[in-house]
């Protein structure tokens, strides 16, 4: 009986040290998430993320302080047929600056490593820019410049859409009409005067050509923003072996995406038998104006209790990660969620709260805490700091 007491006992405080110890790691760690879709979700619905927005968004102030997120890079998106791209960019960063101004004790924008880590220090959120698709600079690279100026350091070159000068991962695999493939001239040009700038390359969304030009064309490390591993889950959007080495070689990053459908292989006929079940209520809400992704985010939304089925497992995310670390070692991975711009994350990952649970993952696994510190952030920040000009 003493020797069962004495057991319990031992597992009991081995528990609890496991359990102060990811917080621990957790509170000291620079915690970078690389995409959020937040500055969306505030343009359309006009939300308020100073409010508690729990059951309308994924992400708000709160809750990103609840999850020990340090610096949250904010993605400013549109698809590919919106008219006047630019204009609605330059709109979703004035949005920003005005949170920036209404919120100054909770958050900053921030243009440089130097100042991300002075706003860290402060105990508020750093934020970073990032354009969500190259259409938006419309051909012009005046443009880009404008944008670097007004805070954006990431550019991810495409979307789901190609645009003249480059082609996207959607498009090489599907789009039988696609003519060139890769980076032209111009593509080059705008890969180059990103690195003239000090503006990361990043090369979620694009084709696997336009990869390629990219690696050969680009002088500082690249960064995958919101991308997983193909091997796990063979999808368009997702990184085979041979690219996340070249990722690595060039010194850069991929940040996992906590999106079900590049988690887990199983969810895409998980979710094409979902949305059967419902076509002829989809095909409503499209003929009526609703964009086919709003839609499919619409039905998520109501038949919430039938998605829960559809969720990636925890541990995916997980795998997602040791991968590339057993693929490329420790410091070419971190995370890049998608919060707000998804409609299935991972189960336990429901919001920009539950980041701590990561850390607890790998803390039960093992890894050090340097190694735990590089994934949530350090690695990230190394690329940022490494991409500025005069580094």
């Amino acid at each position: 009986m003493l020797n069962l007491e004495f057991s319990i006992n031992q597992y009991s405080m081995s528990k609890n040290i496991t359990s102060n110890r990811y917080h621990k790691i957790h509170e000291d760690a620079i915690v970078v998430d690389s995409h959020n879709d937040i500055l969306m979700q505030i343009m359309e619905k006009g939300v308020d993320i100073n409010e508690p927005l729990e059951g309308k968004t994924h992400s708000d102030l709160r809750r990103w302080k609840q999850g020990g997120v340090n610096v949250q890079v904010l993605a400013v998106w549109c698809d590919g047929n919106k008219k006047n791209p630019f204009d609605y960019a330059v709109r979703q960063i004035d949005i920003l600056d005005e949170i920036v101004k209404s919120y100054s004790d909770k958050i900053d924008l921030i243009a440089n490593s130097d100042e991300l880590v002075k706003v860290v220090k402060e105990d508020r959120i750093a934020a970073i820019i990032a354009i969500e698709g190259g259409h938006m600079i419309e051909n012009d690279l005046s443009k880009l410049n404008y944008f670097f100026d007004r805070g954006v350091r990431y550019l991810t070159l495409t979307w789901n859409n190609s645009i003249d000068w480059a082609s996207s991962a959607f498009d090489e695999a599907f789009n039988k009409n696609l003519g060139e493939k890769g980076l032209s001239e111009f593509g080059k040009q705008v890969v180059q005067r990103m690195n003239q700038l000090g503006m990361m390359v990043d090369i979620s969304h694009v084709g696997e050509q336009t990869f390629w030009d990219v690696i050969k064309c680009s002088s500082k490390a690249i960064i995958a923003s919101h991308s997983c591993v193909y091997s796990l889950c063979p999808t368009q959007r997702n990184l085979k072996d041979d690219q996340i080495k070249a990722i690595a070689k060039s010194g850069g990053v991929i940040q996992i995406n906590f999106f079900s459908e590049f988690l887990d292989s199983s969810f895409i006929k998980k979710k094409t038998d979902f949305l059967l079940k419902y076509k002829v209520e989809k095909d409503s809400l499209v003929k009526n104006g609703m964009i086919y992704y709003m839609a499919d985010d619409f039905l998520f939304e109501k038949y919430k209790s039938e998605v829960q089925a559809l969720r990636a497992p925890f541990s995916l995310l997980i795998d997602h990660i040791e991968y590339i670390i057993n693929l490329v070692g420790i410091n070419h991975v971190g995370l890049g969620s998608v919060y707000d711009g998804m409609n299935s994350p991972p189960l336990s990952l429901d919001d920009v709260s539950t980041y701590p649970l990561i850390t607890k993952a790998l803390v039960e696994k093992n890894y050090s805490e340097n190694d735990i510190k590089k994934i949530l952030g350090g690695n990230f920040l190394r690329v940022l700091r490494e991409n500025e000009v005069g580094s």
